[in-house]
């Protein structure tokens, strides 16, 4: 019995992997339209705040959450990547073992 087909879930996987990544290193292109219009929204607005010599903090902290939740979704994803990725794996495992155990002999 031939191996599972799991290129397509490799793939995404890799392209979740290479996503998660850029995200640690707050690049902007992983990123949904919602989402990078937030994060220059609170770019701009912390930009007008130094401009004014103001404290940008809350800005600051916006940009913290908002990569933080970017992270916790893309690691979601990938869990749930992997683990249909697995499913597949035991499931062919278990279709060959069955084959194997109601052989002739």
């Amino acid at each position: 019995m031939p191996k599972p087909n799991t290129r397509r879930l490799d793939r995404e996987i890799q392209q979740t992997e290479r996503k998660l990544e850029a995200v640690r290193k707050e690049e902007m292109w992983p990123l949904t339209g919602r989402e990078r219009r937030q994060v220059m929204g609170a770019l701009a607005g912390g930009s007008l705040k130094v401009a004014r010599g103001k404290s940008p903090g809350r800005a600051e902290r916006k940009l913290e959450t908002l990569w933080q939740s970017v992270l916790n979704r893309l690691t979601t994803e990938l869990t749930a990547l992997q683990t249909e990725r697995q499913r597949i794996v035991n499931e062919a495992a278990a279709t060959k073992a069955a084959k194997k155990s109601s052989g002739w002999w």
